[in-house]
């Protein structure tokens, strides 16, 4: 691939710890066409001015996809001579647990997805896993299901990053 990239990128990253623009950094930095599958839905103004700091990172070499529950037609449409960066998993996991969708399900068809794609993906995603037992239920589910996600993302990918106060920290593969 170009510049260190793999055909299958995971990021993985606490919440405010860089690795969207990691991601979006790494992956300017091959040259090739990029395309933004943003799966955030946006319910107040707090999301709001996140996904407006988001968009200031990303000029017009960008093509950004909405693509909150299903990126299976997204990825099927690309082509290998275009890369993706899908921003986040996590975002998408709580939109389909939301939804009341059948999240093992859904889990299975985004690693079909993955799988099937001509292009080389960056998934970001979100470490959940180092804090507290949460105290109710929804959240004791979404931590669960967030941690199966993520080991079925990371036993996809050829390269799988932590990311920490912005720095990468290469967890499988290498990062050249």
């Amino acid at each position: 691939m170009y510049r260190g990239l793999q055909k299958r990128t995971f990021v993985l990253g606490g919440a405010a710890s860089g690795k969207s623009a990691w991601a979006e950094g790494f992956l300017e930095s091959t040259g090739l066409p990029m395309v933004y599958l943003a799966t955030g839905q946006v319910f107040d103004d707090e999301v709001r001015q996140r996904v407006k700091i988001h968009r200031a990172r990303r000029d017009q070499r960008w093509t950004t996809v909405e693509a909150p529950l299903d990126l299976g037609p997204a990825l099927a449409a690309l082509s290998p001579d275009q890369t993706v960066l899908i921003d986040c998993a996590t975002m998408w996991l709580s939109n389909h647990l939301l939804d009341g969708s059948d999240l093992a399900q859904a889990q299975s068809d985004l690693i079909t997805a993955l799988q099937s794609c001509a292009a080389p993906w960056i998934i970001v995603s979100n470490e959940v896993g180092h804090g507290i037992v949460p105290d109710n239920k929804l959240a004791r589910q979404f931590r669960e299901a967030q941690g199966r996600l993520n080991i079925a993302l990371a036993a996809q990918a050829d390269l799988a990053v932590q990311v920490i106060a912005g720095l990468p920290q290469v967890l499988k593969g290498k990062l050249t």
